[in-house]
């Protein structure tokens, strides 16, 4: 795994030990295309990474140019591999590590709760385990959440079969875009485009 554009381009990501299927990174090759469709959108924007894993995603975007990524884990795992992959591709992140059980809106709640009213994400990935029926519920809970900037976009990554539906609230989607077995559902307010 290596970042694929921006200042810390090709840069390899240390991956989680052989073993620990509950980390489940994204592809280069996703993140890649994820990246080119999203173009310049980038820079300077405020990115939240859920169910974050590696920080693949939102060291991505670091590298990119977003101003600041807030990334969300169960595992504490995760936040090591996020530390550790910061101080590789990001000599001077901007970017915190919160960990947190997000199948629970008890705890996306609390979270939400500490987040300054003037920040709000103009990004968020989500990439839960495949299958679980998580990606809608935390979809769900972000879109009632006050945390959304007014032209934010909401990227959820899950199993190319799922079925998401089309609007969540005031949140609908787009685009969507299957790499292999991987689906990009891009959701934003209406009218959303990329």
């Amino acid at each position: 795994m290596r970042i694929t554009g921006g200042n810390a381009r090709g840069r390899k990501l240390a991956a989680p030990k052989p073993g620990k299927a509950f980390i489940r990174p994204t592809c280069d090759r996703v993140r890649e295309a994820l990246f080119n469709i999203l173009g310049d959108q980038i820079a300077g924007r405020y990115v939240l990474d859920l169910f974050a894993g590696t920080g693949a995603i939102g060291i991505e975007a670091l590298s990119r140019g977003a101003a600041f990524t807030l990334f969300i884990d169960q595992s504490l795992e995760a936040g090591r591999l996020i530390e550790t992959n910061l101080r590789t591709c990001c000599p001077q992140p901007t970017a915190a590590f919160v960990q947190l059980d997000l199948t629970t809106a008890n705890h996306l709640q609390s979270l939400l709760a500490k987040v300054p009213e003037a920040s709000r994400f103009d990004l968020v990935f989500m990439d839960p385990p495949y299958q679980k029926n998580l990606a809608e519920q935390v979809l769900t809970m972000v879109e009632k959440s006050d945390i959304l900037a007014a032209k934010a976009l909401v990227i959820v990554e899950e199993q190319r079969r799922v079925n998401l539906p089309a609007e969540i609230g005031s949140l609908t989607v787009f685009d969507q875009r299957r790499y292999g077995e991987t689906g990009l559902w891009f959701y934003g307010r209406k009218p959303a485009t990329i």
